[in-house]
């Protein structure tokens, strides 16, 4: 479904459902002053819509008057729209049960646990303890009176003293030292506003054990999308299994039946449902896709690709045969029929995959060239080289 923008009191932000009934949902606030363009905060909310949540994001990255990183600064709502957002969604979906909050986000998040009893999970992401970091960005004459305008990388806001002290390290401290539920911690070690020694001292304050996860290479405001994609495949699986265990609760499709629909987001994305498992498929942004998945041809390829290795290495472990890996690389690419000296058609331009095959282990030349001919006997290789009916007719029946 695609996202719509909602008010309510005290603020507003960007709702985004799945595709079917929500099974549990969540409040993500973004970066008060992140980069226009940053994919972070939309990288973590599809990871949480293609598992079912209901995501009610806040960003702040523009005021209440629209303003952006190049005219004035934007004005941070406070913890207190945190807490509204909270109650908003839960009069329409499932009661919020994790909060996520990238950079100051995450500091306000923090500030909010002690009036969100239904809370179990809290996301963090390069997220400040206290309001030192803040306060020590204040131009000198302006730290006295804790209000003033600040720069964080290339956006600019303006801090009031209300929010500093509501986000002050001991109401931190003694916010985590109450929370009972889950905590993750995601932190870029070259983060250049949020140092490893804060992060260390957030984690000695939360009340159980933390799961902490190291963003390499990262900036603050998970600038790249590498790594914004890296942050999102660590939270998905992390509030599925601490939040709401949805495969648990959802019947898996039977064998042979797969369930595609348009991602959240909108443009060419894809949400695929397999079974029990959920995959992503897009188009290259050269394309007219966001590049958030393999494109359908990669998927198509990595079929292919996945059932020769399978194949391989069942009939090596069947015979006993020192096969220690597989590794399957193909390219796949149309040419003209003219040019295709084994193809049967001679007209126009036919597809052609070109399969290339590592063998590992101590196999002898007679065993290495059984295992290439059994590769051509794959399932899908048979069924790609056979005549597939593909029959299409309206169903609007089932649902996710």
């Amino acid at each position: 479904m695609t996202p719509r923008e909602v008010s309510f009191p005290g603020g507003g932000g960007r709702l985004e459902l799945p595709s079917g009934a929500p099974a549990a949902s969540a409040v993500l606030v973004s970066c008060f002053a992140c980069v226009g363009h940053s994919p972070g905060p939309q990288r973590l909310a599809r990871a949480l819509v293609s598992r079912g949540f209901a995501v009610l994001r806040l960003d702040f990255t523009k005021g209440a008057d629209g303003a952006s990183a190049e005219g004035p600064p934007d004005t941070v709502p406070g913890v207190d729209t945190v807490v509204a957002a909270s109650a908003w969604l839960s009069e329409r979906v499932p009661v919020p049960r994790l909060l996520v909050g990238h950079s100051l986000g995450g500091t306000a998040v923090l500030a909010a646990l002690p009036r969100l009893p239904d809370v179990t999970a809290v996301a963090l992401v390069n997220a400040p303890v206290g309001a030192d970091t803040l306060r020590a960005l204040l131009p000198p004459g302006e730290r006295g009176a804790e209000a003033g305008d600040v720069a964080l990388g290339p956006g600019r806001l303006r801090l009031h003293r209300d929010f500093l002290r509501a986000i002050d390290a001991e109401a931190v401290a003694e916010a985590l030292g109450a929370f009972e539920g889950a905590l993750l911690v995601m932190q870029a070690p070259e983060d250049r506003y949020v140092g490893l020694e804060r992060v260390r001292g957030l984690l000695a304050r939360a009340r159980r054990p933390a799961s902490l996860v190291m963003l390499d290479g990262a900036d603050h405001f998970l600038s790249r999308p590498a790594d914004a994609a890296y942050a999102a495949d660590v939270l998905g699986p992390w509030a599925t299994r601490h939040v709401a265990p949805l495969r648990e609760r959802e019947e898996p499709l039977p064998e042979g039946q797969v369930e595609v629909h348009g991602a959240s987001e909108g443009g060419l994305a894809q949400d695929i449902r397999v079974g029990t498992h959920r995959l992503r498929a897009d188009e290259p942004r050269a394309l007219g896709g966001q590049d958030s998945g393999p494109s359908p041809y990669g998927l198509l390829a990595a079929a292919l690709g996945a059932c020769t290795s399978m194949t391989m290495r069942l009939y090596a472990d069947q015979h006993g045969w020192p096969l220690t890996g597989v590794r399957v690389r193909l390219n796949h690419d149309k040419v003209h029929a003219k040019d295709c000296a084994e193809c049967e058609s001679r007209v126009g331009r036919v597809d052609r995959l070109e399969r290339l095959v590592r063998l590992e282990g101590p196999l002898t030349d007679e065993q290495r060239a059984r295992l290439l001919h059994i590769a051509d006997l794959c399932p899908v290789h048979r069924t790609l080289e056979s005549k597939v009916d593909v029959l299409t007719r309206w169903d609007d029946s089932f649902t996710e």
